[in-house]
């Protein structure tokens, strides 16, 4: 049985901690004060930027509805579901939680949609994310929940980090993800590359390839599309914060948000997901109805391209739901070096493949 738990300088308990076989404490522990009060500092840079690009995203849902082709309206979904995958399949499954491993081909066609998307290059956005399954709800989470629904969506972006944030960043360990050559060359490059996926050739191709009109092309498939997965990402920060049922674990705001998992390809279980942040699903479900990220990592591993696929058993599932833990799971995703080994040692791991 692992040791009593503690409280550290940052009101986060560590899977180590963990008093039971499914993760969490027998008893309860009151955390440290979280949202401390202090002084925004407004990046107006962003602010102006965001600003015009929700005005041009109802702008495009505009002409979409009156002028814009169907090959350009399709064109735009089509980057839509790309660019989503880049972000669940990609950086949040693959490289954030570790919950499964990809070759090289794979890590290739994820790093590529994960460029469309625009989000910060992978690398980031997987520190980023272990930061905030580590320090969720506290000053060190990125996008806070505890501070409110607009700085958890989109407030979180019009402002100067929290300075806790930056420090438990600095602190995470990321080597895995460094020593990945698809993320060092995107990294590198994203510069270049990712105007081009983003903003470049998803404006020209309507026009050269079925003569859609400048404005159509810009508003509808480059910007309209943009603003749209952007806000289907943050959803999963503000609303599956927010609304929802807490099966796993009710004393967390992470929540089973239906509509949320609906657009956002499966990421919408976020209870399940806060609890269990190493499972390929994140979520229980025994269908892709509601999860087309599943969906899209079985179909690959089913040739051989995705393997190690990390999930719960039921027994483990069972405990955890009957218990209602705590909110002690704090792991990043598989492999952090606070992980539970119990959890190590009777995970699922579906098509094993060894090194």
């Amino acid at each position: 049985m692992a040791p009593n738990a503690t409280v550290e300088a940052t009101g986060v308990l560590n899977e180590v901690d963990a008093e039971t076989i499914d993760g969490g404490l027998a008893k309860d522990v009151t955390p440290l004060k979280r949202a401390e009060k202090r002084k925004i500092k407004l990046v107006w840079r962003n602010v102006i930027a965001f600003g015009y690009l929700h005005l041009a995203a109802v702008y495009g849902a505009f002409l979409m509805l009156t002028s814009a082709r169907i090959l350009t309206i399709a064109f735009a979904f089509i980057l839509y579901v790309m660019s989503g995958l880049g972000i669940t399949a990609g950086a949040h499954r693959l490289w954030a939680h570790r919950s499964y491993k990809a070759k090289l081909p794979l890590r290739i066609i994820l790093a590529v949609f994960n460029t469309i998307a625009f989000q910060d290059c992978a690398l980031h956005w997987a520190r980023d994310h272990r930061v905030h399954h580590k320090y969720s709800e506290t000053d060190a989470d990125p996008h806070n929940a505890t501070r409110g629904f607009f700085f958890s969506h989109i407030g979180w972006l019009l402002c100067r980090k929290h300075p806790e944030v930056i420090a438990k960043g600095k602190q995470l360990d990321i080597s895995d993800l460094e020593s990945d050559p698809v993320l060092r060359f995107q990294r590198k490059h994203y510069m270049i590359l990712m105007p081009l996926a983003c903003f470049v050739l998803p404006t020209l191709a309507p026009v050269y390839f079925w003569n859609e009109t400048w404005t159509n092309a810009w508003f509808v498939a480059t910007l309209f599309r943009w603003t749209f997965i952007l806000n289907v990402t943050w959803l999963v920060n503000s609303a599956a914060h927010k609304w929802g049922d807490k099966p796993y674990d009710k004393t967390i705001s992470p929540s089973e948000n239906r509509t949320v998992a609906s657009f956002a390809f499966g990421e919408g279980w976020h209870n399940y997901h806060h609890v269990f942040p190493w499972d390929y699903k994140t979520a229980e479900l025994g269908n892709y109805r509601m999860n087309l990220t599943t969906a899209f990592i079985d179909f690959f591993a089913k040739i051989g391209w995705a393997y190690d696929l990390k999930t719960v058993s039921q027994e483990i599932v069972e405990k955890r739901v009957k218990r209602t833990g705590d909110g002690s799971h704090t792991t990043w995703g598989w492999g952090d070096k606070d992980q539970d080994q119990y959890e190590v040692k009777h995970a699922t791991i579906i098509n094993r493949k060894e090194d």
